[in-house]
């Protein structure tokens, strides 16, 4: 039996008509579709990792399901290198469903100082690159994107070594005490140890010292690395190899001259 040219016209009219008003009642029930992105929050968890956290609730009071919802960031330096990624996805959110889940992504703060010591000592900012995806029932796709930025608090910033003041010790060595300063501003508190190692105007190494220092967020360490060396030795300039340790990162050795 053969179907007439015509019917087969008319058929395919009213399914062009059907898709074209399922497409467009699919869309401007979007303007049902709730969305409420928390302030962002960020922090260290237990393991000395920075995360980047972000509550998220949605309701769908629209004509169909949502599907294959998904927020992705990604996180970026000042110079444009990625830092760090992560995606929060939901399979299906029904039609007048609430839902929430939170959206979080983790960098290591050891990788992350060694990488650009700039985050070490300069208060600066990370930016992030936010993309939400989904499928309106579960065939249209939409995506749309944004940024902002987060501040980036130095933990050792303006860190100095102060003047070393020499006194006499015995006939063959001096104690030397060097004063060491910085503000920590980033947003954990800081506990750790600093190193010197001091080496002459020509190379030849000196005398090393070591000291615990502490800072809570937001406040300042000042205080005094004490150590020997031999007399004979010293000159009237020279410089430091510093190391920083702790929990949270190591950082060292980078050279401070003095004198």
């Amino acid at each position: 039996m053969r179907i007439p040219i015509r019917m087969i016209g008319i058929a395919t009219t009213f399914f062009w008509i059907f898709l074209i008003a399922f497409a467009v009642t699919a869309v401007y029930s979007l303007k049902d579709v709730q969305f409420d992105f928390g302030e962002p929050q960020t922090g260290t968890t237990a393991d000395n990792r920075l995360f980047f956290s972000m509550p998220i609730k949605i309701f769908n009071r629209g004509f169909y399901d949502i599907g294959y919802f998904n927020v992705t960031s990604q996180i970026t330096s000042g110079d444009g290198a990625i830092v760090a990624s992560g995606t929060t996805f939901v399979p299906v959110i029904r039609k007048g469903e609430e839902i929430t889940t939170s959206h979080m992504v983790t960098v290591s703060i050891g990788d992350l100082l060694q990488s650009n010591r700039n985050y070490l000592f300069n208060n600066t900012e990370l930016r992030i690159c936010e993309s939400v995806g989904m499928r309106v029932a579960e065939m249209i796709p939409v995506q749309a994107s944004t940024n902002f930025s987060v501040p980036w608090g130095a933990p050792l910033y303006g860190f100095a070594l102060g003047a070393p003041e020499y006194s006499t010790y015995n006939v063959t060595h001096l104690r030397v005490v060097v004063p060491v300063s910085f503000e920590n501003h980033s947003f954990f508190d800081l506990a750790g140890t600093v190193q010197l190692r001091m080496f002459n105007s020509t190379g030849v190494y000196a005398g090393f010292g070591q000291t615990s220092v502490g800072a809570r967020q937001g406040s300042s360490y000042d205080g005094l690395v004490e150590f020997y060396v031999g007399a004979s030795g010293l000159t009237r300039s020279g410089s430091f190899e510093v190391s920083f340790l702790s929990s949270v990162f190591n950082y060292g050795p980078w050279v401070i001259p003095y004198g």
